[in-house]
Formats: C-alpha cells, sequence, structure tokens
C-alpha cells in the first residue's frame, strides 16, 4: 500500500517511482487540500515528482498472478480462468503472395499472434486471387504500373490480445514482400480465457471436507475459516478468488466447484451457496 511512510521513504531515497498493489486513490477526489492521508500523499508525491503506478486489478486478472500463487500453495492442477474477461481478442485478416506465406505467418507468430489456450502457431489459411491495379507513384513487387494484376494469395487468419496489434501489424508489414499490404483487423467477442476473475482447477486426489479446510487454514496464516455448511462429499474441484469474491460466487457454482475460497464474504452473501457450494472466507 502506499501510505504517507512510504511517500515519506521514498523521498528521503531520492526514489521517484513506487510501485504499489493497491491503488492509492480508491474514491474519487473533489479537493487535496492535505486533510487526510491520502490527500498527504497525493500533494508529497507530486511536489517531490515522485510517481506512482498500482497493479492491483491487472495482478489478479492474469493466471498467473495472485490466484496462481494462491492455485501453487493448495496445489491445484487444470487451472481455468472463473470468470473470462471478452473484448480483449481481435483477428487479423492478412493476404500474401504464395511464395512468401511462411515468412509472413512465422513474422506474426513471432510478434505474439496465434495463441489459444496451451496451443501457439495457431492460424487459418485459405487460397484464392488478389487483384490490384499499381499507379504511376507505386513500385510494385508483381505486376505491372497502370495494368490490372491478378495474384495468387494465401488468406491468413490468426487471434491475438489488443494490447499487442500495433506490434503485430508492423511485423507483418515488415515481413511482407507488398509495398501496401491489404489487411484487416475484427474486435471479437470470444472469451480471453488467459485474463479474468478467478481460479478454478482441481486438487490431485480428492480430500476430505474438514482436512481439506483445516490445511487451508494452517496454509493461508492460520487465521480461522468462516464456512457454510459441509456437505459429507470430498474436496476435488476448488474456486479460488483473492481479495473479496463473492461477486464470483455464481460462476463458482457454474464451475462445478465444490468449495470457493475467497475473502471478505458478507453475511447474506453467504447464503448464496444454498447447498450446492462450501464457502471458505
Amino acid at each position: 500500500d502506499v501510505t504517507e511512510a512510504v511517500i515519506n521513504e521514498a523521498i528521503l531515497m531520492h526514489i521517484n517511482l513506487i510501485i504499489a498493489h493497491h491503488p492509492l486513490i480508491f474514491n474519487g477526489l473533489k479537493k487535496i487540500t492535505g486533510q487526510d492521508e491520502v490527500e498527504r500523499c497525493i500533494i508529497k508525491a507530486i511536489k517531490n515528482d515522485i510517481a506512482i503506478y498500482a497493479a492491483h486489478t491487472n495482478v489478479d486478472n492474469v493466471i498467473d498472478g495472485v490466484n496462481g500463487r494462491i492455485a501453487d500453495k493448495i496445489g491445484l492442477i487444470n487451472r481455468r480462468i472463473l470468470q473470462p474477461k471478452t473484448g480483449m481478442l481481435v483477428k487479423l485478416v492478412t493476404f500474401v503472395p504464395k511464395l512468401h506465406v511462411q515468412r509472413v505467418r512465422e513474422a506474426i507468430f513471432e510478434a505474439g499472434a496465434g495463441h489459444i489456450g496451451n496451443y501457439d502457431a495457431c492460424s487459418y489459411n485459405s487460397e484464392g486471387y488478389g487483384s490490384f491495379r499499381a499507379n504511376s507513384k507505386a513500385t510494385p513487387f508483381v505486376g505491372e504500373v497502370n495494368k490490372i494484376h491478378y495474384e495468387e494469395e494465401t488468406r491468413i487468419e490468426v487471434i491475438l490480445p489488443e494490447y499487442i496489434q500495433n506490434k503485430v501489424i508492423a511485423s507483418m508489414i515488415k515481413a511482407h514482400p507488398y509495398e501496401e499490404p491489404a489487411y484487416d483487423v475484427f474486435r471479437l467477442l470470444n472469451e480471453y480465457r488467459q485474463v479474468g476473475s478467478g481460479l478454478t482447477g482441481e486438487l490431485i486426489e480428492a480430500e476430505n471436507e474438514s482436512d481439506f479446510l483445516q490445511r487451508i487454514r494452517v496454509l493461508f496464516g492460520g487465521n480461522p475459516i468462516r464456512h457454510t455448511a459441509l456437505s459429507g462429499n470430498k474436496i476435488k474441484r476448488v474456486a479460488v478468488c483473492g481479495g473479496s469474491g463473492s461477486f464470483l460466487l455464481q460462476d463458482a457454482i457454474k464451475a462445478g466447484a465444490d468449495i470457493f475460497i475467497s475473502a471478505d464474504f458478507k453475511y447474506h452473501d453467504f447464503f448464496g451457496a444454498e447447498n450446492k457450494i462450501i464457502i471458505a472466507d
């Protein structure tokens, strides 16, 4: 957390960047007068040219982040994001003369496109004909100026996360033989199963409910665990969410989890289990 003590330490040590988990500002500010710790931290950071970078949700939402570390401690395998994000993927389509397809495709893959789950180098390729006419200012790779040209081409389709789109397109253009490569980018509604809230996984061997809860209590510091009624069944599939995870309860039930491990469950939230799952807070 970014506290006033942390800001003071940064000033003393001439540090100009603080990387934190929780953001300093959780709610909107209408004034910065220094009347509370958050406002004092902001004033001191600005006056001393200290940048603050918070990576809370970022670290929560990657499959190997906070929830991944929790799953490591418990010993979960076959992991999946509990509530994957949507709208983060795009499809890139380009058209390449047949003799240059491999070079362009590999450049696209090396830039990070074509990853689907546990597979990489994923693409779809179809054959067809492209047509174009170069004007007098062009230097065409094939064909003649002011004459329509027809070229056998391969249509390459790949999926990629939007945040690497510019990098992938730049690599594709660099490897492409055409002076003006044609390409399309389509936004997808698909789930991005590597990013999202919570996580599910399986134990290598099913465990007795009481034994499992006791093991969790020891693993995570010996604090008391509040939980719903036990079912008498074995624990095999586990859902987890670091921090306040009550908003994922229905996702955990739909995922077939035997138990949902999270924190900050309110009194009324526990009733959402409806004997379909154990909630362990």
